[in-house]
């Protein structure tokens, strides 16, 4: 056939006929944060415009999905050349494909070590159900643990280890599903303060192994630091003494890295390993694939190796498209040493964040990891009431400064700063420049 030639682009449909069309045709649950929705039609790297050429800086990252950076060049280079000599935009896996063989490699090269197996899969909430199913399929048991305030996707088996009402529904879901006290140290369920603190959530962890289960689990997932949950960084001594837990139970101990991965943390490049453990199996996506629809588990030999005889097809799992831009994702990352940087960055936010904390009213609480940071907003530092109408308007003030932030939490009081990892120095500066006016404008119009 003769060469086709793209007509010109002529103009995208206008804000509000994108919102009629969403209204129409799509589900509702389709939702958006800001009074008036924001519209973005270009990004680069760090920063996003919207269709009236406004200028953000990307502070959120797609939801802790953009790693390398927007359109990063060297990833547009290899889809350009993929496209210019008519590579496979998908094949099945039952057919050899070069890039899932490459990202396979890369990626157990970053691992602890002993997780050497690879599996790819369309997203973060199928790696999780995977990776439940491994843990059934190895131990041959069927009874999972999982932390309160937990997020881990959005299908029927990974709802049931959600533990918040607003992310689950449709019904009970899968059975065997426990959950154990959240561990977290502003808001300690037992009032403990770092000086007296016994970890109680941990020795939980076994209090609900014993009194919700037959004693016998296949496993426990675990997110190092709680994303959706509002970013709860639990002590690091936490996570030795649940692994001995899980262990002495019988089960597996899965890390959930799907917002946690790739570097973002800071120093390691999965966040299980600032706590001095190795898992038995990690899950993995979002800035895995900088945008890219692949989500990946690792896990050891003699775990893989339990589904010897089964057949576990995915049509688009290991899709040379995607696992040739999460290879060049990674490739990208551990060239610029982003461990370091992401380590030195997040210690430039937090560190203005913390001064901050120290004259405003509603900070409540700076938390997290590399660039991996929550800030709780309170109503009262005593009380630690909720401050929910708060953190929406500080979302509000902070994208009318060119700034675009996230939140979470079960009560949406926890403003999220997961930046592109490819930000320099003066953007930092300018992350807490511009959250500082907003949060400090934000107390003003309310009477703080």
């Amino acid at each position: 056939m003769t060469d086709y030639v793209a007509p010109p682009r002529t103009g995208e449909p206008s804000t509000e006929e994108i919102l009629k069309t969403r209204k129409e045709h799509m589900f509702p649950s389709v939702t958006h944060y800001y009074r008036k929705p924001l519209h973005i039609s270009k990004a680069s790297m760090q920063f996003v415009w919207d269709v009236e050429s406004k200028k953000y800086l990307d502070a959120f990252g797609g939801i802790v999905t953009i790693s390398a950076g927007h359109n990063h060049p060297r990833i547009k280079a290899r889809m350009k050349q993929w496209i210019s000599e008519d590579r496979p935009q998908h094949t099945t896996v039952f057919y050899l494909s070069e890039p899932v063989a490459q990202l396979a490699a890369r990626l157990t090269k970053l691992t602890p070590k002993g997780l050497n197996r690879a599996f790819f899969t369309n997203s973060g909430s199928e790696a999780n159900e995977m990776a439940i199913l491994l843990a059934r399929q190895y131990t041959k048991r069927t009874e999972i643990i999982a932390l309160k305030h937990a997020y881990h996707g959005g299908t029927i088996g990974t709802m049931s280890l959600v533990a918040q009402h607003t992310w689950k529904w449709g019904g009970p879901g899968l059975a065997g599903i426990s959950h154990a006290a959240q561990p977290n140290c502003y808001r300690c369920p037992w009032g403990a303060k770092p000086d007296t603190c016994a970890l109680e959530c941990a020795n939980d962890v076994e209090e609900t192994i014993k009194t919700t289960t037959t004693g016998e689990i296949a496993g426990m997932i675990v997110e190092p630091i709680q994303g959706v949950g509002g970013f709860v960084t639990p002590p690091k001594e936490y996570f030795p003494r649940i692994h001995a837990i899980v262990k002495k139970y019988g089960g597996i101990y899965i890390s959930d890295e799907v917002q946690t991965g790739v570097g973002r943390t800071g120093n390691h490049w999965f966040g299980v390993l600032h706590n001095g453990i190795i898992p038995d199996m990690m899950t993995m996506a979002k800035g895995f694939g900088n945008g890219a629809s692949i989500g990946g588990i690792v896990t050891r030999d003699e775990i893989a190796d339990s589904m010897k005889g089964k057949i576990h097809f995915n049509t688009y799992a290991g899709n040379p498209w995607a696992t040739m831009q999460a290879e060049e994702t990674l490739a990208i990352l551990e060239e610029e040493n982003i461990t370091q940087k992401a380590a030195n960055l997040g210690e430039l936010i937090m560190g203005g964040l913390r001064e901050l904390q120290k004259k405003s009213k509603i900070v409540g609480d700076v938390r997290g990891r590399g660039l991996l940071i929550g800030i709780e907003l309170v109503k009262d530092k005593q009380s630690k009431a909720y401050a929910t109408e708060e953190t929406m308007e500080v979302l509000e003030e902070a994208r009318e400064r060119g700034l675009l932030i996230g939140k979470g939490g079960l009560y949406g009081n926890v403003i999220r700063l997961t930046p592109p990892m490819c930000i320099t120095e003066k953007d930092a500066q300018e992350i807490v420049r511009i959250f500082g006016e907003s949060v400090l404008a934000v107390e003003k119009k309310m009477g703080y």
